[in-house]
């Protein structure tokens, strides 16, 4: 089984690993490299670092519909594309391989289609979601399910512990996934949708907190975007305006008559009013500084501060 891998973020890693372990995987197709940072140093992406260190080679096209990078992809004679994280195929590639493409989900299809799953499924509240493999087909997360897995989602859980459980579980579902195409035992059934659950990519607009909402829809938000993108409130320190990421928190359900909004700061930690209750932050990061821990920025302030959030 000769096998092209598509993908480029730390989610796809695990899965090529293990492919690269079981089966023979003749290239390696990722994102261009991409200038990060203050230095804009040039920084490969997670899967083409994984591919140089493995020894397979990486093709980084700019366009998927390239003569050349068709030309290229045929060469190697694939049984299978496995794409895991990567921009949607044109239907020239995806259909390029004796057995087609396979991609890796991150969420049971058809709930959460879209660019981000594992955030939208804690920020929704769920308490589980899982993985799937599908054929590809025209439109983006549609194909026929191959197999899926469930796994919990537990209250305390982020979208980063959720991200690292998903990868793994994905990685052995591809896996056992490719095997059963290689034995011609692999069955494939049509997604039957029966909800409206979608995972649309999230914008810096879209991580605003709203403090009036229900304490428990602020604490799965604020999970649901740990640590990436990451939600984010403004405030007012002596009345000059910043931003502050919130990473962490705990919702308190109790009954009180502060305006939702109100900032409360205490001698070792910083709460906020909230529908319902209070919610205390335990990790931040404001504008423009390190990652701290409340106890940590209120040690920060001074006796005389005056906290509150910008209207």
């Amino acid at each position: 089984m000769r096998i092209i891998f598509m993908g480029t973020p730390d989610f796809a890693v695990k899965s090529l690993e293990t492919l690269n372990i079981n089966y023979n995987v003749v290239a390696v197709v990722t994102a261009p490299d991409k200038k990060r940072g203050r230095g804009q140093k040039v920084i490969p992406t997670p899967v083409k670092e994984f591919a140089t260190n493995a020894g397979l080679p990486v093709l980084q096209p700019t366009n998927l519909k390239d003569p050349e990078f068709i030309e290229i992809l045929k060469s190697y004679n694939p049984d299978l594309n496995v794409v895991v994280a990567f921009r949607m195929l044109p239907e020239v590639v995806f259909n390029l391989p004796t057995h087609g493409s396979i991609n890796l989900h991150a969420s049971l299809l058809p709930d959460y289609r879209g660019a981000a799953p594992i955030n939208h499924a804690i920020i929704n509240g769920e308490k589980q979601t899982g993985v799937t493999t599908f054929f590809l087909d025209k439109k983006i997360d549609t194909g026929r399910i191959i197999m899926q897995h469930n796994v919990n989602i537990y209250p305390n859980d982020t979208a980063g512990t959720l991200h690292d459980k998903l990868m793994v579980t994905g990685a052995s579902i591809l896996s056992a996934t490719v095997k059963e195409i290689e034995e011609g035992t692999a069955e494939a059934a049509p997604q039957i949708r029966k909800s409206d659950k979608s995972a649309p990519k999230i914008y810096k607009e879209d991580c605003e907190i709203d403090w009036s909402a229900n304490g428990s829809v602020i604490h799965n938000f604020i999970r649901g975007l740990s640590p990436y993108p990451a939600a984010w409130t403004s405030f007012t320190r002596n009345g000059k305006p910043f931003t502050a990421k919130i990473y962490a928190g705990h919702f308190k359900r109790t009954n009180h008559e502060m305006a939702p909004g109100t900032v409360k700061v205490n001698e070792n930690n910083l709460e906020v009013a909230v529908n319902k209750g209070w919610y205390e932050i335990k990790e931040l990061q404001p504008q423009s500084k390190k990652r701290v821990t409340a106890e940590e920025f209120v040690r920060g302030l001074q006796k005389n501060d005056e906290l509150k959030l910008a209207n």
